[in-house]
């Protein structure tokens, strides 16, 4: 009688979920106990530890996983400290013959991963890493010249005529049931790891958010049959509605992959006669497509989470702000500027900020006060819950202008018309600045333009109950294409 398979450690990491997982599959395929672990390395992360939003997320999403898990006779094993430590001490605690998991693409986390599966397969360990989070990873997408892309148009346009890959089945249906070793390694309490913080600033985030898989499907199933995919294209810059799928922290923790929502838009389109092609399918799809390409970008540039990808912008004259006063008005949503505080003071309250209001709010911080987009992005990473270091590198320096697909790279989001434009009855703005919310449509998002009588009528006192513009936004624009004319001097003077 031959001597049982040694177990498999699963590393769980930004893949928390048992449908379309890869390394499950895998260790599942191979045979023997399953042990799923999930260790906790800050120093891992390099300069991109977790944010406090993050952390909160990750909290909530690890309690998920593991009731899923205890649901099919598993459980969640939790450590903290040096990954290859604490691998290490789980393979000699369980005998494991094999580790697996799903890959990242963050610099520093790579360079860690290639260490890891080099010294285990050296040890004699079947070491694996599998796919999971993304349609094409960044190795296998090139331009004509055999370069990394650098515009978006047609680097999806290049990966769009590829096969579109499928979820990854688990064998025959759903796995009820998860082989588990003799004994269970010890395991941390999920409170041990210290991610919920000490003042509940996070009161409202439970009421707006539900992190885990199920959390996941159910946004999914929302966002597809309850129409909004239809109208997408249309009302995704409308941050007054509920228009877009709310699916990024999901995607950013792995609790569904970007192959489960673009075979979940296929099969709509069966059921519903929805075509995949339609505009608001297509334009869904492709915010999909601009996550795939800022992993892209930062697999081929590591640099630009700290440096722009533009290296002339190294010399952009950013703007003095003593004391930090402007950056510290930008982050709590007292600006002046009714667009650019609805949109802090959403990311304050939830975690979570519109993606129209994230790039006037971006703008307003790199174009108007001319500070420098690493402030801003360093503000996000701590606030988001859907915080990617992808995603969130190539957004701000989109907004600044330094990094792809920037062009033009001097436009300048000014702040009035954006918020007429895209929240028309200001309903967004009074939710989310309500001093404000008895001016007329006329006046809501210029304040200051009001006669005396109406801001006395709907008891707001500029520079008291709500704040003066902290810039003069024709002053700032001019200042800003100054400093853009300086740098690169061939831009054409416009707004939008």
């Amino acid at each position: 009688m031959s001597a049982p398979l040694a177990p498999t450690l699963l590393w769980f990491r930004q893949d928390l979920r048992l449908a379309d997982n890869p390394a499950l599959a895998a260790a599942l395929q191979r045979g023997g106990a399953v042990v799923p672990v999930f260790i906790l390395d800050d120093a891992g992360e390099g300069d991109w530890s977790l944010g406090g939003a993050s952390r909160w997320w990750l909290h909530h999403s690890l309690s998920a996983l593991d009731a899923d898990l205890r649901s099919r006779g598993s459980q969640l094993v939790l450590a903290r400290g040096d990954s290859a430590t604490e691998l290490r001490r789980l393979v000699k605690a369980t005998g494991a013959g094999a580790v697996y998991w799903n890959r990242r693409y963050e610099p520093a986390v790579r360079a860690r991963d290639a260490a890891i599966k080099a010294a285990f397969t050296n040890e004699g360990l079947d070491a694996k890493s599998f796919n999971s989070a993304l349609l094409f990873e960044p190795h296998t997408i090139q331009n004509k010249q055999s370069r990394p892309f650098q515009v978006f148009t047609p680097y999806w346009r290049h990966c769009l005529a590829l096969p579109m890959p499928e979820p990854v089945e688990a064998g025959k249906g759903a796995v009820t049931h998860f082989p588990a070793p003799a004994k269970w390694p010890a395991s941390l309490e999920n409170a041990a790891l210290g991610l919920l913080p000490a003042i509940p600033w996070d009161a409202a985030f439970g009421k707006v958010w539900m992190p885990g898989e199920a959390g996941a499907q159910q946004r999914l199933k929302q966002f597809l049959r309850g129409g909004a995919v239809h109208d997408y294209d249309a009302q995704r810059n409308l941050p007054a509605i509920e228009g877009t799928s709310g699916l990024a922290p999901h995607l950013h923790w792995g609790e569904i992959g970007p192959r489960q929502i673009a075979a979940a838009v296929k099969a709509l389109g069966k059921a519903s006669g929805l075509d995949p092609a339609s505009n608001g399918a297509r334009v869904f799809l492709s915010e999909v497509g601009w996550r795939e390409f800022a992993h892209h970008l930062l697999f081929h540039f590591e640099h630009t989470p700290a440096k722009p990808l533009r290296a002339d912008f190294e010399r952009f004259p950013w703007a003095e702000d003593a004391g930090g006063v402007k950056l510290r008005a930008w982050q709590r949503g007292l600006t002046g500027y009714p667009i650019v505080d609805a949109g802090m003071r959403q990311l304050w309250a939830t975690g979570w900020m519109h993606n129209r209001v994230r790039m006037i709010t971006a703008s307003f911080l790199v174009k108007h006060l001319r500070l420098p987009w690493q402030h801003g992005a360093a503000w996000f990473w701590d606030t988001l819950v859907d915080a990617d270091l992808a995603s969130n590198t190539l957004g701000w320096q989109w907004s600044a202008g330094c990094g792809a697909d920037a062009a033009p790279y001097f436009r300048i989001f000014a702040p009035v018309t954006q918020g007429e434009r895209f929240d028309g009855e200001g309903r967004y703005v009074r939710q989310w600045v309500p001093e404000l919310a008895k001016l007329p449509d006329k006046y809501l998002h210029a304040p200051w333009t009001a006669p005396e009588s109406l801001l006395e009528f709907a008891r707001v006192k500029l520079g008291e109950t709500y704040p003066r513009p902290i810039v003069d936004h024709a002053e700032a624009r001019a200042d800003a294409l100054a400093a853009f004319k300086a740098l690169r001097g061939d831009i054409i003077e416009r707004d939008a």
